[in-house]
């Protein structure tokens, strides 16, 4: 008889047959793999599953399996993105791991199965979704060579424009003259999202880059707003030096999330540089 989810004990057996066909029901194609001439079964395979969701082979199958630990409420949420989940399908996952499902707000950490299409499609030059208060949520493998690897970290640094204040390093990836610009546009896209979307993880962010950076205070006084659909901007690499990019978004309907895609122009030393990028590989530029 299966276990039922109340008191944060896993309903296994629904756990693991929902993984199963979940992953079942998904393409390679899907989730932006090739398909492999020597595929035989449709659908993803388990360690395709857990390389997508960050975990070891041996943890996801385990669950598929009815075994192991209660998975916690990250890795079910890493497994929800790596599975593509609606909103629905990944609550209903959540609650049969034995977890309360996150609040729906406005904002939410989970990415919509639409963007991560057309983010799955992106392996040929840089591309990341994050929040509208700029928490990376996802990046490729591109995306983390250039700026490095965001989603891992913890607290306020998981902002961007919390980490430009407080952090030198941070800054270290734009070029000197620059950093003014970038100080007033970050300052001005955040006062577009907390006055756009209001709630109490805008409200704490602001109020703690107000008691970190006096420049912050500075420039939030000025009440410059700004919302950017596109950039053009100089990065600096440790190994390439200056790269110049292009910035495209494309935001979801209600603005809270937004795919961000650096290009070069076609001929240009930026776009040479980008190339490079794949032969380099993330281990020259690590946060």
């Amino acid at each position: 008889m299966a276990v039922r989810a109340d008191d944060g004990d896993v309903d296994r057996d629904t756990l693991a047959d929902f993984l199963r066909r979940r992953r079942e029901a998904l393409q390679p194609t899907d989730v932006g793999l090739p398909v492999g001439a020597r595929r035989r079964a449709s659908g993803l395979r388990r360690e395709e599953v857990a390389a997508l969701a960050d975990m070891s082979t041996d943890y996801y199958a385990r669950l598929e399996q009815r075994r192991g630990p209660q998975p916690s409420e990250q890795m079910i949420g890493a497994i929800a993105r790596a599975l593509r989940l609606n909103l629905d399908e990944r609550d209903h996952l959540f609650r049969i791991a034995g977890h309360n499902p996150p609040t729906r707000m406005l904002r939410t950490d989970h990415v919509t199965p639409g963007l991560m299409r057309v983010f799955d499609r992106l392996d040929d030059t840089p591309a990341m979704v994050v929040s509208d208060l700029g928490e990376a949520l996802v990046q490729n493998r591109l995306a983390m060579a250039l700026i490095g690897d965001h989603t891992k970290l913890a607290g306020p640094a998981r902002f961007a424009v919390y980490r430009w204040f407080t952090d030198p390093a941070e800054r270290q990836r734009y070029p000197e003259r620059d950093h003014e610009y970038q100080s007033r546009i970050q300052v001005a896209s955040l006062r577009a999202a907390a006055g756009l979307r209001p709630d109490q993880r805008a409200s704490a962010l602001v109020e703690a880059l107000r008691a970190a950076s006096p420049e912050f205070v500075e420039i939030w006084d000025r009440h410059e707003v700004n919302v950017r659909e596109s950039d053009h901007k100089t990065l600096v690499h440790p190994e390439l030096g200056e790269i110049e990019v292009d910035c495209q978004k494309l935001f979801t309907d209600n603005r809270a999330q937004m795919l961000l895609v650096f290009t070069g122009r076609p001929g240009s030393e930026g776009y040479e540089k980008l190339q490079l990028l794949s032969v380099l590989g993330n281990q020259q530029f690590v946060s």
